[in-house]
């Protein structure tokens, strides 16, 4: 492997609420998937961390989720009306953006938050509905993707072009699908031992699952979230030993 991207999940403060240390994490990263207001982040968290990114030289996706700011987009809502989904998602790709053109930067990806992500996942109706709106705003758009999914199957059957992620803060089950939350253990918030993961993960071109099974992957990018405890020093670490492996971080394209 000569090259990879680390992504992060930010832009998730609401008004006077601050959620994680973005502009640190924005000295690390590579790419950022910017809250479009629905789960979290509100027009004026957009546009600082969009200013932010684009003084860092770091590129900027979309990372639309359900319209649940109390439950942080993680608790699943039925779905009744799959155009209404579908709009849903070009309205908040179109909010990020227009925020990113009035600030001189790009909306280069999108990636789904939370339990709408993980809906795609397993959906194939769901993760179609997700693909067809990312492709209606943008045909040339990069579309980050959990490996293995019926989301990363969607969006390369319409010829979308696709980045696969692994996680370095989160557990995977024997499906190659990330272990609930709720379940003890399944957030990694040892910066060292996530970063070992990642690097074993790497270096097998495969998913590491909790009972040690692996799945061959393609991997383009490594994500950590920024609400994570610790994430900045997760990302540095992280940084370090990729970077000390020779592998150099670039953005996504």
């Amino acid at each position: 492997m000569e090259k990879i991207d680390i992504n992060s999940d930010m832009g998730e403060s609401f008004g006077s609420y601050k959620m994680g240390d973005d502009e640190a994490l924005l000295k690390v990263v590579s790419s950022v998937n910017v809250a479009c207001g629905f789960h979290a982040g509100d027009p004026v968290v957009m546009d600082r961390t969009v200013k932010n990114a684009l003084a860092e030289g770091v590129s900027v996706g979309a990372h639309p989720g359900f319209m649940d700011i109390q439950g942080f987009g993680r608790r699943q809502i039925q779905i009744d009306n799959l155009v209404e989904l579908e709009k849903m998602v070009v309205y908040q790709i179109g909010a990020l953006m227009a925020i990113a053109h009035a600030c001189g930067h790009k909306v280069t990806h999108v990636k789904f938050h939370g339990a709408l992500a993980h809906m795609g996942f397993a959906d194939k109706q769901i993760a179609e509905t997700l693909v067809r709106a990312v492709k209606s705003v943008d045909p040339e758009m990069l579309f980050l993707a959990l490996p293995h999914t019926q989301t990363e199957a969607a969006a390369e059957r319409v010829g979308l072009k696709v980045a696969r992620e692994i996680f370095a803060d989160r557990v995977y089950i024997d499906n190659g699908m990330l272990q609930s939350r709720n379940i003890q253990g399944s957030v990694i918030k040892d910066a060292e031992l996530a970063a070992s993961r990642v690097m074993q993960m790497l270096e097998e071109g495969a998913l590491v699952c909790a009972s040690g099974k692996r799945i061959p992957t393609r991997i383009d990018s490594v994500c950590v979230h920024g609400d994570t405890p610790g994430a900045v020093a997760m990302a540095m670490a992280l940084r370090e030993r990729i970077e000390g492996a020779g592998i150099k971080i670039v953005p996504m394209h």
